[in-house]
């Protein structure tokens, strides 16, 4: 999951719900599941002469091989990735001589931001078919390759609609996130969408798509600024629920995501901009009695500092106090009282 192209030349940095998929597997889809170490720029029998610089630049010659004026240099692998998703610039667009149909090669523009304002491109289905040839997924079958583009570019764009959850409670200062967080999830998504449902990743009701508006006047929308695949690395909520289904399968059984992804977000406000790390667990969940597999995505800020333990703290300890102390009761019996004064009132005038 996750993938997007940048442009050939990027700009420079300014620096859970339940989603159904289709029929394809996204792990070994994604060519950022394996990664590959940076081959070494000093051959084996490379030496350094003693009291020289033991750091050697990627364009200068060790000193046990010298360059040849006939032989052009080769590009070390690092340089090849663009650092905004850790994805080659040259990904070829053309069709391969082994696939056996032919795939669009239009890409379509996500609704995220990037640093420089312009939107992050989801690749064309051929890209991501020639994406998998190159990590070595030679019997992926290319009429199933549109569905996967599809699914993938539905889980980001669900990604990110979490992402401006978070957003929305806490750009403008933790006080502000707990007034939104205190009367539990259900009401601060009605309150942040102005009376509808989109504090998260529901479903806008108008174009059928995630809700990702912005609707603060005196702070900038957030910005994507890169993000990086790391299925190998578990996250440590992640590691600790399958600890706890471990001691407890009848309660917290749960499987592993099958995906991990840090996403770096711009965030400003009144004291400036700052970078926000979030990280997005990715779990395969239960098919639909219909037989259709469904994704639940974890998406929350990365405890990197006091203040994002804190959102989170607020964000989860506010919702489990709202349900555990009968808030929702409590509103009901506010709504009653206010319809019988107001009945009261009706009756009152007509006397």
């Amino acid at each position: 999951m996750g993938w997007f192209w940048a442009d050939t030349t990027p700009a420079a940095p300014v620096a859970p719900h339940a989603m159904p998929r289709g029929n394809a597997e996204p792990p070994p889809s994604c060519p950022m599941h394996k990664k590959t170490p940076p081959p070494s720029r000093l051959p084996e029998s490379a030496s350094t002469p003693q009291g020289a610089c033991p750091y050697v630049p990627p364009d200068t010659p060790s000193p046990a091989a010298p360059s040849s004026s006939t032989t052009a240099p080769k590009q070390g692998l690092l340089s090849r990735l663009n650092p905004l998703n850790n994805m080659p610039f040259d990904l070829s667009n053309a069709p391969s001589a082994q696939q056996s149909q032919s795939l669009p090669l239009s890409r379509e523009a996500s609704t995220i931001p990037k640093g420089d304002g312009s939107l992050w491109e989801y690749p064309s289905p051929q890209q991501m078919y020639n994406a998998m040839l190159r990590k070595g997924y030679t019997d992926t079958p290319a009429d199933a390759v549109e569905s996967m583009v599809s699914i993938h570019n539905f889980l980001n764009e669900g990604a990110w609609a979490e992402i401006m959850g978070w957003e929305r409670r806490f750009a403008g200062g933790l006080a502000q996130g707990y007034r939104y967080c205190r009367r539990g999830e259900e009401n601060a998504n009605i309150t942040l969408s102005g009376g509808g449902s989109g504090g998260g990743a529901e479903e806008s009701e108008s174009g059928g798509g995630f809700d990702t508006s912005w609707k603060e006047t005196d702070i900038p929308p957030p910005k994507l600024l890169r993000f990086t695949g790391r299925p190998g690395d578990m996250t440590p909520k992640s590691q600790i629920l399958q600890w706890l289904g471990w001691a407890w399968p009848g309660r917290y059984a749960t499987n592993k995501p099958f995906d991990r992804h840090d996403w770096f977000v711009q965030r400003c406000g009144d004291k400036g901009c700052q970078e926000v790390r979030y990280v997005i667990d990715y779990y395969e969940g239960e098919p639909e009695p219909e037989g259709e597999p469904v994704f639940y995505l974890d998406v929350r800020p990365a405890v990197d500092g006091p203040r994002a333990a804190a959102e989170r703290a607020i964000r989860w300890g506010t919702d489990v106090w709202w349900t555990a102390s009968g808030g929702v009761a409590r509103e009901v019996r506010k709504a009653e009282e206010e319809r019988k004064r107001r009945e009261e009132g009706k009756k009152g005038g007509y006397a």
